[in-house]
Order: structure tokens, then sequence, then C-alpha cells
């Protein structure tokens, strides 16, 4: 008996051993299992981030996309907006176009006819043009118009008459009148027709026609009057080139001349000021004047201004001239003015143009 319990007892133990040995394999399997499971999820989740990811890219890039898409779609609506105006617009034009021929249909007009005279007059205005350049080409430099001086004489006198834009600046104040003071009195309370007769009123309106006669065909001019005020000598000419070309239009402005009569006193500012208004700007001008001005841009405060009150207005009225432009002068001197002649020869120097002072038969 004592045997069998000591068997059994030995057997027991190695029951024993035997499960605790599988217990612990079962745990070790588990485990190895475990792990494998929490690497395959890391892994996993890298995976699954990595789309996340790209599929944010995607998204901030298709908004990207829409965003010029909408703005691209807002282009296209405004040029078909545009479009739609125009094509309004080109049908407005087209239906009055056509309003307009049944009307000239109506009123007797044909179709044909109409083209072959507008075709006619069109051939006709660019031969008178090609005439034209032809003419300004051969005798550019020659006289616009003839002017005959007394005797039939020529003068050398200097003066540079070229240029494609000229102006003339004629003073017609009560002083063209006469020399002397006490002469230009006199005038002044006579009749007009007397004033616009006289000697030294005379000879500035053909100094004005000998130089208009000798401006070159091709060139473009402007006369200007002035006193207190300045305008053109044409009027309704104002801030315009006049083409020397055009003779009839040349005799005009020497026949509006005639009609003036020398009043009030002068203001070269306001000669000066006028020059602004022509564009494009004159590159040659022919002063033709008798002294100094009397006032600047307003009228003086005295019925009386010095000799040197005098120089201070025309040095002022000098800086408003365009610079880089010859300024021809012409003085007709009249007594106490003697500063006069210096300032002008002066301006004359500076600005690369010529002074005279002419005889009193000339031109």
């Amino acid at each position: 008996m004592a045997r069998r319990k000591r068997k059994f007892t030995v057997f027991s133990l190695s029951f024993l051993d035997v499960m605790s040995c599988g217990f612990g394999a079962v745990i070790l399997i588990f485990l190895i299992i475990d792990h494998s499971i929490e690497v395959e999820s890391q892994e996993l989740n890298r995976d699954l981030l990595s789309e996340v990811n790209l599929l944010e890219e995607d998204i901030t890039d298709g908004r990207k996309d829409l965003v010029r898409v909408r703005n691209t779609i807002s282009d296209v609506d405004l040029q078909m907006v545009e479009a739609q105006g125009r094509a309004t617009r080109i049908t407005e034009e087209l239906d009055n176009f056509e309003a307009l021929i049944k009307d000239l249909q109506r009123d007797g007009f044909t179709e044909r006819a109409d083209i072959e005279s507008i075709k006619a007059e069109i051939l006709s205005l660019e031969e008178e043009v090609k005439k034209l350049r032809l003419a300004a080409e051969e005798d550019s430099g020659s006289s616009a118009r003839s002017f005959i001086g007394e005797g039939n004489r020529q003068y050398l006198t200097g003066l540079n008459l070229g240029g494609r834009n000229i102006v003339i600046l004629l003073d017609v104040s009560s002083s063209m009148l006469a020399d002397k003071l006490v002469n230009i009195i006199r005038l002044r309370n006579m009749n007009e027709d007397i004033q616009r007769r006289a000697d030294k009123w005379s000879r500035a309106l053909n100094i004005v026609d000998w130089l208009t006669a000798q401006l070159p065909v091709s060139s473009k001019y402007q006369v200007i009057t002035f006193n207190t005020e300045a305008k053109p000598a044409l009027p309704g000419t104002a801030g315009r080139w006049l083409e020397v070309a055009d003779q009839v239009q040349l005799e005009k402005v020497s026949i509006e001349l005639h009609k003036l009569t020398p009043s009030g006193g002068t203001s070269l500012a306001n000669a000066f000021h006028a020059l602004e208004n022509l564009s494009p700007a004159p590159d040659n001008i022919f002063l033709i004047t008798d002294g100094l001005p009397t006032q600047g841009v307003k009228p003086p405060r005295g019925n009386t201004i010095s000799g040197r009150e005098r120089q201070k207005l025309y040095r002022q009225a000098v800086k408003l001239l365009p610079r880089n432009v010859p300024v021809n002068i012409i003085l007709a001197p009249m007594e106490g003015d003697p500063l006069a002649a210096s300032e002008f020869w002066q301006l004359a120097q500076v600005s690369r143009g010529s002074f005279m002072s002419p005889s009193r038969d000339w031109p």
C-alpha cells in the first residue's frame, strides 16, 4: 500500500508539470499574436493617415480649381454681356442705315448713281490734294500770294520766314495810329475811317500782307491781333491753324484786318497767353508792335505808367513765350519809349530770331 501511494504521487507531479508547460505555451502564443496585431494596426493606421492626407490635398486643389472655374465663368459672362451690347448697337446701326437708305430711295436717289457721284467727288478731291502737294514741293519757300510794294521793290530783310506753324502777332492798340503822342491823341478824336487810313497803321497792315505773301505754301499760320485782349484776326478760328495754300482764306484775313481800328492799351502777356491755345505749338513767331506794354494780364490801377514799369511788365510777359521758338520783332518805334528797342533786340538775340525797325516806305 505504501508503494502505490508513492507512485501515484510521482504521477501527479508529472501531470502538473505538463499542464504548467502547456499553459505557458498558450500564453506565449497569445503574446505573439497580440504583438503582431498591434504592429499590423500601426501599419494600417499609417496607411490610412497617408490616404487621408492625399485626400485633403486633393480637396484643396479641387477648391482652387473651383475658384478658377468660377472666375472663368464670370469672365465669360462679362464677355457675353459685352458681345450682346455690341450686337445690339450693330443691330441699331443697321436699322438706322436701312431707314436712311429707304429715306434716300423715297427722295428719288438711286444707289448706283449716288455711289458713282461720291466716287467722282473723291477722285476730284484726291487730284486736288495731289496738285497742292506738288505745288508745295515745287514752290516750298515761295510766296503763297503776291505782294507788290511801292516801286515793285524787293527787300532783303534777314527775317526767317520758314516754319511749319507760324504766328503773326499784330499790335492793334491806339499807339499804332502814329509815332508821336500828340498825333495819337489827335487821331483818336477823329472819325474811324480816318484812323484806319493813318500812315503808321497802314504800314503795319502792309507788313502783315507782305509777311503772309512770303510764307511757305506747305506751312500753316495764324494771325492774332492784340491790345488789352488777344483774338484771331479771322473770327471763328481761335486755337486753329490755317492753311497758307488756302489763298481765299488768306485774303479774308487781310480783309478783316483792314476793318479794324486801333484802340486801347497794350498787353503782351495776353498776346503770349493766346499762343498756348494753339496745338501744336508755333515754331516761328512774328511780333509787329511799336513799344513796351502798358499793362499786364489785368488793367493798371492808375492812368499813367512809367518806362520802368513798362519794362517790368514786358519782362514778365516774355516768360510766357514758348521755349526754343525764334521771335522776329518788327518795331515801329514811338517817342517816349527809349527802352523798347534794346529789350526787343535782346529777345530776338536770345530766341535766335531777328529784329528790324523798318523805314517808312517798307514794305
